[in-house]
């Protein structure tokens, strides 16, 4: 989750989490709609300002938002999940949210333009994070809280608040599910395979460091691996070679659901179903694929878009001066690290929620 080149325009590279435990904690205690009865929320253990009174309508907050262009599906998610969430908070929240740019030069244009405009809250997820960072520090200089999400300004300066992925946990959690299989499987030395994204990018660095990892914490290792570059078209090639350089596997790691698509359609045309997979991210056909559970794919490990309604949540509550009910902190923390849930046919109807169209 560092800066990106601002030529890629794609999902993956543009890092690639869940906010599921941050994101029931933002929708419990932010919520506009009235809460069903004291016994479901938990009335008595409200601290710094409590569930009740975060979830009351306040003081209206306009709130700019910014992200890159919706041409891909976790970033469309980003910004539908964005817009679905001022709408809960419609009664005090208003969006004025620019076009969306895979121009970082368009991109600072548009959030000086919400600077201008005096916005109360800037949510930003850059294209690039090192050259939106000046404009953030603008933004915070100018008295306008900054909540960065996911691709990091190069400084604390430039943000209020950071919310975001964990690419390394994301390794972690697939090479741990994968070993705990292996094991259950009695295969003492499994060939795992990796299709990663892009070689040279931190993120895609941090999800193999954390497979790596995990693989040897349970004594086994990473086998045939390929780099692709989040894309059906470089999934589909670069799997193809993998499987015809490794006649057999015993399970196989795709850092990206979208880039899956190519990786699924390589494992079907070579028709090899000896292995087991596991994905990243979290896009709704691959849920369904591991639902179905008629395929080579197993799990996800979520990188999910749902960190975007956190992000509006967390935007209203410091346009209104508000902590996080739950929390003994008065203020909003400095940052908020999502979780990569492991998604299985067992709990799939659990994530669904998060779920986005690839």
């Amino acid at each position: 989750m560092t800066d990106l080149p601002s030529s890629l325009a794609r999902r993956g590279f543009l890092i690639g989490g869940a906010a599921v435990g941050a994101g029931a904690l933002l929708s419990a205690c932010t919520s506009n709609e009235p809460p069903a009865s004291a016994s479901n929320n938990n009335a008595g253990a409200n601290v710094a300002g409590g569930q009740g009174e975060n979830a009351q309508p306040g003081k209206m907050v306009t709130i700019g938002f910014s992200a890159p262009a919706a041409d891909h599906g976790w970033i469309a998610a980003i910004t539908k999940n964005a817009k679905a969430q001022v709408e809960k908070f419609k009664a005090d929240v208003t969006l004025k949210a620019t076009e969306g740019t895979n121009d970082s030069s368009q991109q600072i244009a548009q959030v000086e333009t919400l600077i201008n405009q005096k916005v109360d809250v800037l949510v930003i997820l850059p294209m690039d994070g090192k050259q939106l960072t000046v404009v953030g520090q603008r933004a915070m200089d100018a008295g306008i809280p900054v909540i960065n999400l996911d691709r990091i300004f190069d400084t604390p300066l430039a943000y209020r608040t950071w919310i975001g992925g964990d690419n390394y946990r994301m390794g972690v959690n697939a090479g741990t599910y994968i070993a705990a299989e292996m094991k259950k499987k009695n295969i003492a030395n499994p060939i795992i395979g990796e299709v990663a994204g892009i070689d040279s990018l931190p993120l895609t660095q941090d999800r193999s460091r954390g497979f790596k990892d995990a693989l040897a914490k349970a004594g086994f290792r990473v086998g045939p691996r390929v780099a692709a570059e989040f894309t059906v078209e470089t999934g589909e090639r670069q799997t193809a070679n993998l499987l015809q350089a490794a006649p057999k596997l015993d399970a196989l790691w795709n850092h990206d659901d979208d880039q899956g698509i190519g990786v699924m359609a390589a494992i079907n045309t070579a028709n090899r179903k000896e292995f087991l997979m596991v994905g990243g991210a979290g896009s709704k056909n691959m849920i369904d694929k591991i639902k179905a559970d008629t395929d080579v794919i197993k799990a996800t490990v979520l990188y999910s878009p749902s960190m975007s309604s956190s992000a509006i949540a967390l935007a209203r509550l410091l346009g209104q001066a508000k902590g996080m009910g739950d929390l003994a902190e008065h203020e909003i923390p400095a940052s908020i690290t999502t979780y990569s849930a492991v998604v299985t046919k067992e709990n799939a109807d659990q994530y669904a929620d998060v779920a986005f169209d690839s």
